[in-house]
């Protein structure tokens, strides 16, 4: 039996939103997209939504506090720093995100990266475009193999990373201070405090969430410890790495570079110091981006919304003691779990 669903869409961005519209749509559900995704516009657009999908834009206390109806908030991806995850569940609110999402293509951009860095390929494309053939424009080059991968998590991200970086000759550690050694030696590699990852390293890559734990994880002090021919992956989230602190690390030479897919603010500013620097690699937050990884965002997203709402409990739920909370909004799977 349907019902009147209605499921608001904060923000998107890609092209269409077809996929979750003919995934709603089994269920009856009704989209209503946000213009903006602005917290003003949201708050007058949620208090009729039974579930919110969301991409970049925040979705606070007083937008969940506002949302009466709503019974899930899913994530288009797999962070969560735009959720505030304490209020949803203090309301009763479930939250999904699709943890497996984007692994191959997040891996891949960031050995791209470090490829880019390692390699000068940047460098030598816009030299020789600009009419120079010089092979020594730049800092030295070093060969991959049998130099150190330091790598910060170890998710799905982090494990994949692995395997490709091994393929080039890389020695791995990984700083995960919640993960058994054990578990990490399982997957070939080391695991380091965050300071001998910081002083071993040749190149660290990033794949931890942005948590109060992990902002500015990355300042001036630990520009300081890594090694001057060192490079700084970043793929994560922008926040992670304290940007000031970055680009006076590699205007000063306290590290060799960086591969950069995030930033603190996105879009930078048109000033920003950092976009001037020849030895660093930015690409626009698009480490996630592949034909195959957005249909299957879309579609995994708007299906946790579909479980939820016909009471069924999606794989992806973040925030598990809402599901023993008697406020908990999802009636159905209140009366399961009972």
């Amino acid at each position: 039996m349907w019902n009147n669903w209605k499921v608001l869409i904060t923000d998107y961005v890609w092209p269409s939103i077809e996929p979750e519209r003919q995934v709603l749509a089994e269920i009856g559900a009704e989209l209503i997209v946000a213009e903006t995704g602005d917290e003003e516009e949201l708050l007058t657009l949620v208090p009729i939504a039974d579930g919110i999908l969301t991409c970049w834009k925040p979705v606070r206390k007083r937008v969940i506090d506002a949302a009466k109806n709503c019974q899930i908030i899913a994530r288009y991806g797999i962070g969560l720093d735009n959720i505030d995850v304490g209020t949803a569940t203090e309301n009763g609110i479930i939250v999904t995100n699709v943890p497996t999402y984007c692994v191959d293509e997040v891996s891949d951009h960031a050995m791209a990266l470090l490829l880019a860095c390692a390699r000068k390929i940047p460098r030598f494309n816009t030299a020789v475009k600009s009419g120079t053939w010089d092979q020594n424009i730049g800092p030295q080059m070093y060969r991959l193999r049998g130099k150190t991968l330091g790598i910060v998590g170890f998710g799905h991200i982090g494990k994949a990373i692995i395997l490709k970086a091994k393929v080039f000759g890389l020695d791995v550690k990984v700083y995960s201070p919640r993960t058994s050694p054990e578990l990490i030696k399982c997957h070939d590699a080391e695991k380091v405090s965050f300071q001998e990852l910081l002083k071993t390293a040749d190149f660290i890559t990033i794949h931890a969430p942005l948590t109060t734990e992990t902002q500015h994880m990355f300042s001036y002090d630990e520009f300081r410890v890594m090694k001057p021919t060192a490079f700084l992956i970043n793929t994560a989230r922008g926040g992670i790495v304290n940007t000031a602190a970055l680009t006076v690390a590699l205007q000063n030479g306290e590290i060799a570079g960086a591969g950069i897919d995030v930033l603190e603010t996105e879009p930078p500013e048109v000033d920003e110091v950092l976009l001037t620097l020849d030895n660093v690699v930015i690409t626009p937050h698009a480490a996630f981006i592949s034909e195959e990884s957005i249909l299957e965002l879309e579609m995994t997203a708007a299906m946790c919304v579909v479980q939820v709402l016909t009471g069924q409990l999606p794989e992806s739920v973040v925030n598990p003691s809402v599901l023993k909370r008697p406020n908990l909004r999802a009636k159905s799977l209140l009366k399961k779990k009972t």
